[in-house]
């Protein structure tokens, strides 16, 4: 059923509420009192209830235009964020930014920017899909990421560095590689059980980091991994930024590796529309070098 009661007649009531009377309220629109109070008249006339009542020279709600202005105050709110979000769209701005983030990217600096974005933006909605390794890949060949983060810039693509990240090499410190009290070699590894990041990719899923550990246990994601590590059910390599707490802590401990301890790799910003990125792709862009930045 198509509603009987406009948006006008809403506004008439709530403003006639906020000024205390009819004459205040017209002063407030723009109208003159007849029709204010016409509007406010048709209002109860079409819901069949009276919602105010005057004393004196205020006008005061009943019990039930109590009830009802509270509504009436969310539907004029909403009408107002509908209006803004369509100048948003008029001037280009995305309804939708659809971000890929690697998940060894430090998930601080995300949010700190989404942060910040949000009041910027607050008629764009932000999608977040963490991915693994070629997960990033699939997502921005597929177009469906304005905006990625990511180790790797797969082909068609530029890519601008914006910061690095150490994987480092650890185990609970009562792993049976803690104790031989020496530098180890990949041979010492390999009869362990390593704990690996499943890549999230399909089309071109890869094995980046397996060194052939006999006792390979894969995950799907990083928290289970770290989780696993902490349990001491095997080795890892891992973001630093993830594992710190718990190397300060002591639940980790790093492997006395000769070579390979720590792999440092580049992380990447990639728009998914190379040639025409929105202004709110551009913006939230601009944030995260701005954060990576300051630090």
């Amino acid at each position: 059923m198509s509603p009987r009661v406009s948006l006008d007649h809403w506004r008439a009531l709530v403003t006639v509420v906020d000024c205390g009377g009819y004459a205040l309220a017209a002063e407030r629109l723009h109208r003159s009192q007849s029709s204010v109070s016409y509007a406010v008249a048709r209002l109860q006339q079409q819901l069949g209830i009276d919602v105010l009542r005057i004393e004196g020279r205020k006008a005061q709600l009943t019990e039930a235009g109590e009830a009802l202005v509270r509504r009436a105050r969310d539907l004029l709110d909403e009408a107002r964020a509908i209006e803004s979000f369509a100048r948003s769209l008029a001037q280009g701005w995305e309804a939708e930014i659809r971000l890929v983030v690697d998940a060894a990217f430090p998930i601080d600096i995300v949010l700190k920017v989404l942060r910040r974005f949000e009041p910027l933006c607050p008629d764009t909605r932000v999608t977040l899909t963490e991915t693994v390794l070629s997960g990033t890949d699939d997502a921005l060949l597929q177009g469906v990421a304005e905006l990625a983060l990511a180790p790797h810039v797969p082909d068609g693509f530029l890519g601008e560095a914006l910061l690095t990240e150490d994987f480092i090499a650890v185990s609970h410190p009562r792993h049976a590689l803690q104790v031989l009290g020496r530098e180890l070699t990949v041979a010492d590894l390999q009869p362990h059980r390593q704990m690996v990041i499943r890549d999230s990719g399909i089309t071109r899923a890869r094995d980046s980091g397996w060194l052939g550990a006999k006792q390979r246990w894969s995950v799907s994601n990083m928290q289970t991994a770290i989780a696993a590590v902490l349990d001491g059910m095997g080795y890892a390599w891992l973001p630093r930024n993830r594992i710190h707490p718990f190397l300060d802590d002591g639940r980790l401990k790093l492997l006395p590796l000769r070579e390979g301890q720590i792999n440092t790799i580049a992380m990447f910003l990639i728009f998914g529309n190379q040639a025409a990125p929105g202004p709110g792709t551009q913006r939230l862009a601009a944030l995260l070098r701005e954060v990576v930045t300051s630090g």
